[in-house]
């Protein structure tokens, strides 16, 4: 009986030291934190790896993650100056500097972040409209990293970034706003537009007019070198007029071809003829009844009688149709001189 209680009170010993030695080591993990407590007063904080304590008398607290963390709060109504209501949804990151003040100096550091972040949000926010609060997310972040670090830091904690993640305006405010959108984007087609088809119209004015301009160049310079070519010419024809000394009888001929070209197109129903065509008449059968004179290649040359009876047709015919043509230009001109007045009024 008495062996059975001296090795039950063993046993209870034993446990009992185990269990105190296992109270008085604490192992701290890396980038971890915890408080110790000597019979109810801060006494130190734990750093990681392995830590004795006074089992009975520490009391050793949870352990605080020193590393950065991110808190994303719920959305919160803010209104805005013009008196709209968004919900913003913001994005916290800090990180706990110091255990001791995390812990004693505030009840909940993560509760208190973030309310203060609602209500520095809804200061900022406060103080511009819809507009600019859309537009201004760094200005609003950086408002609020200001804030929060100045009244974190007392807490050991440290505000890293704070990030905006949504601004959500109500839904009639949306449809407005994306009417507005399609309506400035058609504003801008419409202008596009304008600008595209007043570029293209200038573009085809400029064309028409290098085009005119062209066009006249060209007409010009054929004009010009269509009289050179035309002086040039009448210059050649009067050298030549000159050079062989033309007579009355060639002139004649030429009276002579010019007048089928008088009688020509279906207007000219009556014509004058100058008196000076009957002389002219005259002057060619005169021409085509002398005989004319041999040169002297066809003196060389005996000249066969086919060819010359040939040649004597051809002269009698020709003076027969100029001396037709001489009868009619006479009676032309007499019929002439009885229709006009002898003394035309000046």
């Amino acid at each position: 009986m008495e062996t059975s209680a001296f090795l039950i009170v063993g046993l209870i010993v034993a446990l009992i030291a185990i269990f105190t030695v296992m109270r008085a080591v604490r192992i701290v993990p890396q980038a971890r934190a915890r408080n110790v407590e000597r019979l109810g007063r801060y006494h130190r904080t734990l750093t990681p790896g392995l830590n004795l304590v006074i089992p009975y008398i520490d009391r050793v607290h949870p352990v605080i993650d020193l590393r950065e963390q991110v808190v994303s709060f719920k959305p919160q109504p803010v209104i805005t100056e013009d008196n709209l209501v968004v919900e913003i949804d913001t994005v916290l990151y800090f990180q706990v500097t110091d255990p001791r003040a995390a812990f004693y100096e505030i009840a909940n550091f993560l509760q208190a972040v973030e309310q203060l972040t609602v209500t520095t949000l809804r200061n900022v926010v406060g103080s511009m409209d819809l507009e600019k609060t859309l537009t201004s997310r760094d200005t609003i972040n950086s408002q609020l990293r200001g804030v929060l670090d100045e009244a974190t830091g007392k807490w050991g904690l440290r505000v890293n970034r704070v990030e905006i993640k949504a601004i959500d305006p109500p839904q009639t405010i949306k449809d407005a706003m994306q009417k507005q959108m399609r309506a400035e984007r058609d504003k801008r087609a419409a202008i596009l537009g304008a600008e595209g088809q007043r570029q293209s119209q200038i573009l085809t004015a400029e064309g028409d007019k290098q085009a005119a301009v062209l066009r006249a160049e060209g007409n010009r310079t054929a004009a010009i070198l269509q009289a050179e070519g035309q002086s040039r010419a009448i210059d050649e024809v009067f050298q030549a007029v000159h050079r062989n000394d033309p007579d009355p009888k060639l002139l004649a001929y030429q009276y002579l071809q010019t007048l089928p070209q008088l009688a020509q197109g279906s207007g000219n129903n009556f014509w004058v003829i100058p008196s000076e065509i009957t002389s002219a008449l005259q002057g060619v059968s005169k021409a085509f009844t002398e005989q004319l004179p041999r040169s002297p290649a066809t003196l060389e040359k005996p000249v066969d009688d086919d060819m010359a009876a040939q040649a004597a047709n051809d002269t009698a015919q020709a003076a027969e149709a100029a001396a037709e043509a001489v009868a009619d230009a006479a009676k032309a001109d007499g019929a002439v001189s009885g229709a006009l007045p002898s003394d035309p009024p000046r």
